[in-house]
């Protein structure tokens, strides 16, 4: 869905890190506590599991709290209505803190590009975040990936320009998130446009949908279980927004994300989630949020490499 490719130099790290770090903090929410509602909570393997609370890290059994940066695309996590966090995310969250006996606070960092840093920095425990994992991610920090995902391309209500391919953008104006995966394709497309993209560059996905609906861009290359659902629901921004789902890209993982030197959390997270699938309640949160065909059979690691090049 998104994802942050930022290289971090030696001698320069440090820096690097403290700086976007401290932009991001200036733009975060309130910590939100992820409690598990009926739907969830009565879910098959969605239960006190004391094995898998044995193996978490001890400053993280001794404080009870699990603290978790994420970033608003829905449907893996919004704010409804009332103000409230829900979505994929929200839900798997609230199931991993009954299973784990543990309080979720759970944070929106306020960009895609303050997810990778809010691990790095230490401020957060991990995150559950719409990741698009990849080999270059995976140097800096662990992903557990735990669903699939593709991109697709947006354009406003009846896709007015008629655009049925990455070529088509050729000329346009394409919006996208910064620092993102999408970023990137969308870069790669337009170094091989006869008349280049004009490429605009946004901090937060909700602006990016904005320039799209009021005809600032001509289009947004986006994550395709986030372009389908907006479609299909026309949540917040996206009203009057279009995916195009016969575009379908760089079919990837999504992934939460933990620091490489906390194997611990790394293990337990991923053994969580596996319990989740096995007993059908990771598939049943997924349906709900009408992504059922993404869900993954397996939770597996730091396994971008296996998915198909584009």
């Amino acid at each position: 869905m998104r994802n942050v490719q930022t290289i971090l130099k030696a001698g320069v790290a440090s820096m690097l890190i403290s700086l976007m770090s401290m932009s991001a903090h200036a733009a975060e929410g309130t910590a939100e506590k992820m409690e598990a509602g009926a739907d969830v909570s009565k879910l098959p393997g969605v239960a006190i599991t004391k094995k898998l609370a044995d193996g978490l890290p001890a400053s993280i059994k001794a404080s009870g709290t699990l603290k978790v940066a994420t970033d608003l695309t829905p449907p893996i996590s919004f704010h409804d209505d009332d103000g409230k966090l829900v979505g994929i995310d929200a839900d798997i969250a609230a199931a991993l803190g009954v299973i784990l006996g543990l309080d979720v606070q759970m944070t929106d960092v306020g960009a895609g590009a303050a997810i990778v840093p809010a691990i790095l920095s230490k401020r957060f425990d991990m995150t559950i975040s719409g990741i698009n994992d990849d080999v270059e991610l995976e140097k800096q920090v662990d992903v557990i990936d735990y669903m699939y995902d593709a991109t697709t391309i947006m354009t406003i209500k009846d896709n007015p320009l008629g655009i049925k391919s990455m070529a088509e953008l050729c000329g346009k104006k394409v919006a996208v998130p910064v620092g993102t995966f999408q970023g990137k394709m969308v870069e790669a497309a337009s170094a091989k446009c006869q008349t280049p993209i004009n490429i605009m560059a946004i901090p937060k996905m909700p602006d990016v949908l904005q320039a799209v609906r009021t005809g600032r861009a001509d289009a947004t290359v986006n994550g395709y279980a986030t372009s389908v659902y907006t479609t299909e629901h026309q949540t917040g921004n996206g009203k009057g927004l279009q995916a195009l789902p016969d575009i379908r890209l760089a079919v990837g993982y999504l992934g939460m994300l933990t620091a490489k030197d906390n194997p611990e959390l790394r293990d337990t997270v991923v053994a969580a989630l596996q319990q989740m699938v096995d007993s059908g309640a990771y598939e049943t949160i997924m349906k709900k949020w009408s992504l059922g065909p993404l869900a993954v059979k397996t939770v597996k690691v730091n396994d971008a490499a296996s998915m198909p090049a584009e």
